[in-house]
């Protein structure tokens, strides 16, 4: 088993963590607590490719690998969470959905400017009565002969107050069920669409997370990602590659917890010595590294099937859950640990903690992920293990 990084990934983590370290971090509890989106900090990230990671070099993008956009993935939820979301919706969902499947001139149009960050995205699926049941889609697109008339309303829309493109989920057929929906790009500046308040969130506060409501918008024929009826297969598929990015986010913020709490144990005394000397603390701490270490290895996996073009189905589900799980988990500890400093925004571990919750929710809640994981062993009888193990660091 060989693990460790190529030099090029290497220099993406390093750049990455310089990044969220000297960047991010400055200001990242005053956006939190006043839910003021990053507008400079994205712009950056743009500029330094975060956006268009996996793009083809000839739309603009980094023409990177899996591997490389979780490991700055990991570095930039270290620290902040709102952009981290950000980079995980434009790159996962609306770039890679776009260049996957989408012709030519739609890539021509849109995918050039998101994967430079000059055009951000938004991936418009939940709905307020389609949330875990994405075959419930109450957003129609009515065929008009030349364009598609489309109506309804979504929410939980990350990027929905910035974005200038949002793929969005509609039903087409209802008497075809799932195999009626499709899925369109949709103009934000089009006439119909509308932006609603800004949700305040208990975490990732400076994200911006809206409702969206479309009102006879015209959506051209060629604006159609697929052949009629591919709208459920284009949000599935999309959303197993996003959940490795979720999951990269999770990981990022059980290690930055794990950190963040290591370091203040070595400081921090009591009873005359440093509190990590303390078994009570020093088991937190190793159970902390044993499951973030855990964690990493199946992000880090189902990354590695993917850019080997494997069925990373299970894979992506498994690394979702555990990695959500240990993020949630640890970052309580976090706080634990850091007793009354735990509890106050300076310290940084509370806002980590806060952030954590949503990853066992958006991108397939953790009960969806068990769904799919109990579906993808009893199908195959065993556990998948690939005979190749990825080229990857464990630590």
């Amino acid at each position: 088993m060989i693990f460790e990084l190529t030099e090029e990934q290497l220099a993406v983590r390093e750049a990455a963590r310089d990044f969220a370290q000297n960047v991010l971090k400055p200001g990242v509890i005053e956006r939190d607590s006043t839910m003021t989106y990053p507008t400079d900090q994205v712009r950056q990230m743009g500029e330094l490719g975060f956006l268009g990671m996996m793009v083809d070099p000839k739309y603009g993008g980094g023409g990177m690998d899996t591997i490389s956009y979780v490991l700055a993935m990991e570095e930039i939820s270290k620290v902040d969470n709102s952009c981290s979301v950000i980079v995980s919706v434009n790159n996962s969902l609306v770039c890679w959905g776009l260049e996957t499947f989408g012709t030519e001139a739609q890539k021509d149009k849109y995918l050039t400017k998101l994967a430079t960050g000059e055009w951000i995205g938004a991936f418009c699926l939940s709905e307020p009565e389609a949330g875990s049941d994405a075959t419930s889609q109450r957003t129609t697109a009515v065929d008009m002969g030349d364009h598609y008339l489309l109506n309804g309303t979504k929410n939980w829309i990350t990027n929905g107050g910035t974005s200038r493109v949002h793929l969005v989920i509609a039903q087409t057929d209802p008497e075809k069920g799932h195999r009626g929906i499709n899925a369109f790009i949709v103009e934000t500046d089009w006439d119909g669409v509308e932006i609603g308040a800004k949700e305040d969130k208990l975490g990732i506060r400076s994200s911006d997370t809206h409702t969206i409501m479309y009102s006879d918008v015209k959506v051209p024929k060629e604006n159609r990602i697929g052949d009629d009826g591919f709208g459920f297969k284009f949000a599935m598929k999309t959303l197993t590659g996003g959940r490795i990015g979720i999951a990269a986010q999770a990981l990022g913020i059980a290690a930055g917890a794990y950190e963040l709490s290591l370091a203040y144990s070595k400081e921090r005394e009591a009873f005359g010595k440093p509190i990590s000397k303390h078994q009570a603390i020093a088991f937190k701490l190793a159970d902390m590294a044993t499951d973030i270490e855990a964690a990493r290895l199946l992000v880090y996996r189902s990354a590695w099937m993917k850019d080997q073009h494997m069925d990373y189905t299970g894979a992506s589900s498994m690394a979702k859950v555990f990695a959500s799980e240990t993020a949630m988990k640890h970052t309580v500890e976090a706080v634990q640990i850091h007793g009354g400093y735990g509890f106050v925004k300076e310290y940084h571990v509370e806002r980590l903690m806060r952030d954590a919750k949503i990853t066992q929710i958006y991108e397939g809640t953790s009960e969806v992920q068990r769904i799919v994981i109990s579906r993808q062993i009893i199908k195959k009888g065993e556990l998948y293990i690939p005979v190749v193990t990825p080229s990857v660091v464990a630590g």
